[in-house]
């Protein structure tokens, strides 16, 4: 009662890195609030293979639903799993990925036990919250914190009533970190067919496709971001040019991909792909929130701008003021020159 879930997205026996992201975060909450941490897996022959990929991570008690049917994901019977495990447990919080299945999963979800969802949070935080307008207080809520408004204002949102208070996150938002190879937790298996009706398994997947990524973008070690200053698509053959010298990858801001300039898989941000590079170099980017959302845990960070007022020289390591047309030829030219 009371506890905070995890739903963990499994692709057949492997756990989703985004839900292992959400296990380090839900084990802080669960500290904040003096509660367990459970976490939910739903797939097809799962036991005794996915408990050493969430265990780990500090989770008191893992429910575990293995069926024929809840593999590969379709959106009923996993739907039912969680709707009906919630009614008996009611969780305070439940936190999945804001991916394909998240988005899918969570509002169904939310739907069905009438309780509030936020989608792409960047930061989650348990505080206080006065309703003047009720005259109500309420401890311990949490805190569901994304960009809106375009990205021009960073909103911080409640739940103050329905439980359990849900949000989606983005792969790559936040870290995941092993709290305890050896940590003893509790694994219920429970009997699916109690959860979920054969009604459920109407739609049957016969073929299944998945390709894979063109980039790495969430791996790399060095990225050459190129924003609306890149002013073309033939601009971005230079980012593309210094990232073969530097051994790194392409990224691009929402304003580029929408002007053209660049894949809509490279973009970087809120809408986009987080990253966590030891480099990252932004050629041409202003620095708007939903862009720095998605790259503000870099290592270290370089701004290229002809505009000293930029709002990502604020976060940047190291700001060179200048244009994208004269600086970044000249760093091709150098590194080609010291890689000899």
């Amino acid at each position: 009662m009371n506890n905070v879930f995890v739903y963990c997205e499994l692709e057949g026996t492997t756990v989703a890195e985004v839900s292992q992201e959400l296990l380090t975060k839900g084990r802080k909450l669960a500290n904040t609030l003096g509660v367990q941490l459970e976490a939910v897996a739903a797939g097809s022959n799962i036991c005794g293979k996915v408990e050493s990929q969430i265990l780990p991570y500090g989770v008191d008690k893992l429910h575990l639903f293995d069926a024929e049917g809840l593999s590969p994901y379709t959106s009923l019977p996993h739907t039912s799993v969680l709707v009906n495990l919630f009614k008996e447990e009611k969780p305070q919080i439940c936190l999945m990925g804001a991916d394909v299945v998240g988005r899918d999963l969570g509002p169904r979800v939310s739907s069905a036990l009438h309780s509030g969802l936020t989608a792409d949070c960047t930061s989650l935080e348990i505080g206080p919250h006065d309703d003047k307008k009720a005259g109500k207080h309420y401890d311990n809520l949490l805190y569901q914190i994304r960009p809106a408004f375009g990205g021009n204002i960073v909103a911080t949102i409640v739940n103050p009533e329905n439980r359990p208070q849900m949000a989606t996150v983005r792969s790559g938002v936040m870290k995941a970190e092993i709290l305890d190879p050896n940590y003893q937790g509790e694994v219920i298996v429970h009997d699916v067919a109690k959860y979920v009706p054969e009604t459920d398994y109407v739609v049957k997947v016969i073929d299944r496709h998945v390709e894979k990524a063109k980039n790495n973008l969430k791996g790399a070690p060095i990225i050459i971001a190129g924003g609306y200053g890149m002013g073309s698509k033939e601009g971005f053959d230079m980012l593309f040019e210094l990232a073969k010298e530097l051994h790194g990858e392409v990224g691009g801001s929402r304003a580029a991909v929408d002007a053209g300039f660049c894949d809509h898989d490279l973009q970087i941000g809120q809408t986009g792909v987080t990253v966590r590079p030891k480099v990252y170099i932004a050629c041409g980017i202003s620095g708007a929130i939903q862009h720095i959302a998605g790259m503000k845990e870099s290592g270290i960070i370089i701004s290229i701008n002809s505009d000293p007022n930029a709002p990502i020289n604020t976060i940047a390591d190291y700001v060179i003021n200048g244009t994208v047309e004269e600086v970044v030829p000249k760093l091709i030219k150098y590194y080609k020159q010291n890689s000899k």
